[in-house]
């Protein structure tokens, strides 16, 4: 992947622990892939997802439990014209991605499964105002929670950091001008700041 790799775990960290959806990838009955978007947590290095405790899901982890899992965001897609007038191939966008393959296994200890739902609640109801869920409670027994384990973990992104710093701010300044719904923070993930005299960069964005 050369520079287009994410080399910083800690990077890698923070971008699971933002992204709300991931896909599960399993193999079902007949050797298909089958992919379905999840909510998930990123805790002590492994995924942990929520799911009815029935399914073709569950069936096929239980039957293989060899899975892939995607998470990805696009920053901002960059128009053919940004780098010539006619020539479509010159499209691009800018990205941050994560693959994940390991092995899915369907959590039975409770206090385990607890950790996991509560792992969740934090992640996507960060204000609080409920009640800590505990391993006595019969809940537990009407949900499944499925942790992947992985085996290995490759991010990739592109946020101008395979281009030259001239390169890099002309880029900028265009994306700016573009003024997207997205613009602002894909120019402060390239390491870029809005000032009133203009961009200023402020980080190189080596991952």
């Amino acid at each position: 992947m050369g520079r287009l790799e994410i080399k910083s775990s800690e990077k890698i960290k923070a971008f699971l622990n933002e992204e709300h959806v991931g896909r599960i990838a399993s193999i079902d009955k007949i050797g298909y892939p089958q992919i379905i978007p999840m909510n998930f947590v990123f805790l002590n290095d492994v995924i942990y997802m929520h799911s009815y405790p029935k399914g073709e899901k569950i069936d096929n982890i239980i039957s293989n439990s060899k899975v892939g899992f995607e998470v990805d965001r696009e920053l901002e897609f960059l128009p053919s014209y940004f780098s010539h007038p006619t020539d479509a191939s010159l499209a691009d966008t800018l990205y941050i991605s994560v693959i994940i393959k390991g092995n899915a296994v369907v959590v039975s200890d409770l206090q385990e499964k607890s950790m996991g739902l509560n792992a969740l609640m934090k992640k996507y109801q960060p204000e609080g105002h409920y009640d800590p869920i505990k391993k006595d409670m019969l809940v537990l027994n009407e949900v499944t929670v499925i942790k992947i384990i992985p085996e290995s973990v490759k991010g990739k992104y592109k946020i101008g950091q395979n281009i030259n710093s001239d390169s890099r701010m002309i880029l900028a300044q265009k994306i700016l001008e573009k003024n997207s719904s997205t613009s602002k923070e894909t120019l402060k993930i390239m390491g870029f700041e809005i000032t009133d005299t203009g961009l200023i960069m402020t980080d190189e964005p080596l991952w």
